[in-house]
């Protein structure tokens, strides 16, 4: 089972993904494409809302985010101020 993953005040998690995924020139759509292409459920409409913090994300589409942008868990998991 794919459990949820709780964003908090302190750990914005959707904040973290649209920050990195900006820096690194990929859309909402583009990163969607890519993670379907992994066989990862999600869609666009998913991904806005977790951004947004307003979706859990589960830990396979962390796991994705991950990897396509080539980043870390620390870097995504990191608290906001």
């Amino acid at each position: 089972m794919d459990s949820k993953i709780k964003q908090t005040p302190s750990i914005q998690i959707g904040k973290n993904i649209r920050t990195i995924r900006k820096a690194k020139g990929i859309g909402q759509t583009e990163l969607v494409s890519l993670l379907q292409l992994q066989g990862i459920d999600i869609t666009r409409e998913s991904l806005v809302k977790i951004e947004r913090g307003i979706q859990h994300i589960y830990a396979s589409q962390l796991k994705g985010i991950r990897d396509i942008l080539e980043t870390s868990y620390d870097e995504l998991l990191k608290e906001t101020d």
